[in-house]
């Protein structure tokens, strides 16, 4: 009884200090969701802030939207739960992670590394003398190299520094500015020639000429040993493994290892996790449910009024008709093609090709007419141009005293259309007309929304919001 009361107490109190501040369709909505909408959407260098009041619309027709996209079930399809839940993993998987598992896949990776290059022979650290001889190069070029190459080693054989050598003489600049020096390399990193000459030299010891792909090397082993110690490589391991995700690959094996365990479905195992990481971080909680929401409030919005005015004609079309006023521009303009031509007889035959035609049949139609195969006829700019846009148009439509600088190949110009005081379809504004459209459609969409759901606010809740 005593545990009972202490339970409900602290309900209570957790209740008080995050009361809810509306209910939308029987959803309690708690005044810490609602202030952290509003303050991520009013947070500074935000441009058009609201005041309190002013979002309280906006954010429950947001809501309103939610509620009709579940009652739609939409958030029972595979492609929401899919994209949905691959967000929250992104969120959830790395709290999996801990250092000992990371440390750990550093070390297997360490161990899988050491075993394969030690097992080919270990690593090398040679220099080596380079004269380089071109894929294409001659005999000549190719002889004149060899008696270059025999002359060093020669001279190297007498006495002289390797180093001095390899910085006057090699034409491997990167590392002739240190002598000849390579990094340390392992089988399988460089030209099989030179490969199979390192690794078959002693320590201090130098090669005769080798021929390879480059060119002529002579090739000094400076140093021969296993796989570098753990410690000197710990950080580039843990550098390559946060370049890779690996995290991730750790994060989805121990969530498999815990479901097998536990006998429940991977899913079961990031649920139980979120619910846990949500209910001590609100601010984790409000971002995923604000992702969830969002992703059904595209979907819903998308279906219901972007792409469905989008693909209206016949509404766009009605819509423009009702308020063509709207949409009168403060100049007339030219809707019609500016085009260039080789020959006086294709100008008459753009015109004859498309006279009669649908405007937005014209592109089509001239370029299976007229270039249609690698032989172009003309150049075609088509549109809607206000003075201004085109010289060539200015010139013959506008009649503006404009320079038309001439395309080559295409030296006879043209244009061809009409000159309209004001649109005379809803295709000569479309992209106004279904912006005006959609947002038609989504005011009444809201209005019936506002109707099918009971919204009731708490307005003393409100006037506490940001202020406790």
């Amino acid at each position: 009884m005593a545990t009972m009361l202490l339970m409900a107490a602290v309900a209570n109190a957790q209740s008080n200090n995050d009361p809810t501040i509306m209910t939308v369709n029987g959803q309690p909505v708690s005044r810490s969701e609602f202030e952290y909408s509003y303050n991520k959407n009013n947070a500074e260098g935000v441009i058009d802030k609201k005041n309190v009041e002013e979002y309280l619309d906006l954010f429950i027709n947001y809501k309103l939207k939610v509620e009709a996209a579940k009652d739609a079930h939409l958030d029972t399809l595979t492609s929401f739960k899919e994209e949905f839940s691959s967000y929250r993993d992104q969120q959830i998987r790395p709290a999996f992670v801990e250092d000992a598992d990371v440390e750990a896949e550093a070390q297997r990776i360490y161990a899988e590394t050491q075993h394969r290059i030690d097992s080919m022979g270990g690593m090398v650290k040679p220099s080596h003398i380079l004269l380089m001889v071109g894929q294409r190069a001659t005999e000549e070029q190719q002889q004149a190299a060899k008696v270059r190459i025999d002359s060093i080693y020669q001279a190297l054989k007498a006495g002289a520094d390797f180093a001095d050598m390899a910085r006057r003489l090699s034409d491997d600049k990167a590392s002739a500015r240190n002598g000849g020096e390579l990094p340390w390399i392992t089988k399988g990193q460089t030209l099989p020639d030179f490969e199979k000459t390192v690794f078959a030299l002693e320590v201090g010891q130098m090669s005769e000429p080798v021929l390879t792909q480059a060119g002529y090397h002579i090739i000094k082993l400076n140093e021969k040993g296993g796989f570098f110690p753990y410690d000197s490589v710990h950080a580039d391991i843990l550098r390559f493994i946060d370049q890779r995700n690996m995290r991730d690959g750790i994060a989805v094996r121990k969530v498999k290892e815990l479901a097998e365990a536990e006998g429940v479905s991977s899913e079961d195992v990031l649920v139980r996790k979120m619910n846990e990481m949500t209910a001590k971080d609100s601010e984790l909680k409000y971002l995923i449910q604000e992702y969830h929401d969002g992703l059904l409030l595209y979907e819903i919005s998308n279906k219901l009024v972007w792409d469905k005015a989008a693909k209206d004609e016949a509404g766009l079309a009605n819509f423009f008709k009702k308020n063509k006023k709207k949409y009168a521009w403060e100049a007339p303009r030219f809707k019609g093609m500016a085009y260039h031509v080789k020959d006086q007889a294709d100008v008459k035959a753009v015109k004859k090709a498309v006279k009669g035609l649908p405007f937005d049949q014209w592109a089509e139609k001239l370029r299976t007419t007229f270039n249609n195969d690698s032989v172009l006829r003309i150049r075609v700019e088509k549109g809607i141009f206000k003075q201004g846009d085109n010289a060539l148009v200015d010139r013959e439509v506008f009649k503006k005293d404009t320079t038309v600088k001439t395309i080559e190949k295409f030296p006879i110009d043209a244009v061809y259309g009409k000159k309209l005081k004001a649109p005379q379809e809803y295709q000569d504004v479309r992209g106004q007309v279904v912006a005006d459209y959609q947002e038609q459609l989504e005011k009444e969409w809201v209005a019936e929304l506002r109707k099918r759901y009971a919204v009731k606010v708490d307005e003393a809740v409100l006037k506490t919001v940001n202020k406790h």
